[in-house]
């Protein structure tokens, strides 16, 4: 027993700084190639966002047909003080990549900010899949390599705001940064036994070619060691939870991580039995994933698509998001006429877009110009937070 302690503490001693050297580097050869001067317009980005009270990081995805639905979001969620990182799939063919690369490479601001990067390396994502969350997982990790920011937010290209992000800036400016927007519940209903007992393979995990997923003749039991729970597979995640899930010394992230390497629709659950299951983390919790989603009834394995007849609801829901939506529907222009002030082409309408369109990029405004947007989601945001609405549907129950 001498021997092993002994050999552990130079062993860990090791470890500790082979992490504090290595693993940076590693992340770094993951990082997606900027499309602007990276010193110069990285640097611009950050001066920019410390003007500001708080700013967020932008994971968007996208597959196969959808370059249009995710430049027209990244119009409508662009501000130069948050940061993006787009994914277009495995699936999507060359053409579809050149069309986004275009996109960005041409863009005078996103080059101006240089904060607007494209993952190189594409995931292939199956429907279903763990694959979806290790695409999250290394999003993350880019991220927090790359730039400094105080929210997470996952979005598709099938998501669109409802409100801007001025709006989003006056919001969340007065929460805590530790808060956790993560729409959670114990009760698994009918989950335990289709998607938890259930054991499955995701070929997209050893494959290139995406195929469905590959499911095992015996189940598995309910675990013991830590308690499910299930969820939205969109949120806003702090830092420092984010830190917790890639970087954390605890090893809770990682055992969960090969648990939910076998569970279907992963994304759904995986997020909110770390968070749930972790004593420094459970209280952040904020039960809500800041979306408007309308179901059928009974609810399908997918949310209804959203319209005009929806677009009231979407607005006093308080929510800044909603989905999900079809490429070109007229909703979307009655959404970017009447809450963003967006033109076709053109970013939302805030503090600093009139100037930076104009090219004047030296005098760019920081003033937040927030509007009805930002109060009804302080608002809603006041409600899911209060003391009240806490014990009602409580945290990690």
């Amino acid at each position: 027993m001498g021997g092993i302690k002994d050999f552990m503490v130079p062993f860990l001693i090791a470890s500790f700084f082979l992490s504090i050297f290595f693993l940076p580097t590693l992340l770094l050869r993951t990082l997606p190639t900027t499309i602007a001067n990276t010193a110069t317009a990285v640097s611009s980005a950050r001066n920019f966002s410390e003007s500001f009270p708080v700013n967020f990081a932008y994971l968007v995805s996208a597959s196969k047909g959808d370059v249009n639905k995710l430049t027209r979001v990244l119009y409508a969620i662009y501000h130069p003080a948050n940061y993006y990182l787009l994914h277009l799939d495995l699936e999507a063919s060359e053409e579809e990549r050149t069309r986004l690369w275009e996109f960005v490479s041409g863009n005078k601001i996103f080059a101006e900010f240089g904060n607007v990067w494209i993952v190189k390396k594409s995931n292939l994502v199956t429907y279903r899949g763990p694959t979806m969350l290790s695409n999250t997982l290394h999003s993350m990790a880019i991220l927090l390599r790359t730039c400094k920011w105080d929210w997470f937010i996952n979005l598709s290209a099938s998501d669109y705001p409802v409100v801007t992000q001025d709006d989003m800036i006056f919001a969340f400016s007065k929460l805590p940064k530790q808060y956790n927007f993560i729409h959670h519940t114990s009760n698994l209903g009918w989950k335990l036994n289709k998607r938890a007992k259930p054991i499955v393979i995701d070929p997209g995990i050893y494959s290139k070619n995406k195929s469905n997923l590959i499911w095992a003749s015996k189940e598995r039991g309910a675990p013991d060691a830590f308690k499910l729970f299930t969820g939205s597979a969109w949120m806003a995640l702090s830092r420092s939870f984010t830190e917790y899930c890639i970087i954390g010394w605890d090893n809770l992230p990682r055992t969960l991580l090969l648990y939910y390497t076998n569970f279907i629709s992963s994304p759904e659950g995986y997020f909110q039995t770390v968070i749930c299951n972790s004593k420094d983390h459970r209280n952040t919790t904020l039960n809500h994933d800041l979306h408007f989603v309308k179901w059928d009834n009974p609810p399908r394995q997918h949310p209804a698509i959203l319209g005009s007849k929806d677009f009231r609801k979407m607005i006093i829901s308080g929510a800044p998001f909603a989905r999900k939506f079809k490429e070109g529907d007229p909703v979307l222009n009655k959404i970017d006429k009447e809450i963003l002030g967006r033109q076709k082409g053109k970013f939302t309408y805030s503090g600093w877009s009139a100037e930076m369109e104009s090219g004047n990029w030296k005098n760019a405004s920081v003033v937040i110009k927030n509007g009805a947007g930002g109060r009804r989601l302080k608002a809603l945001m006041s409600k899911i937070s209060s003391a009240e609405q806490l014990g009602k549907r409580g945290q990690c129950r």
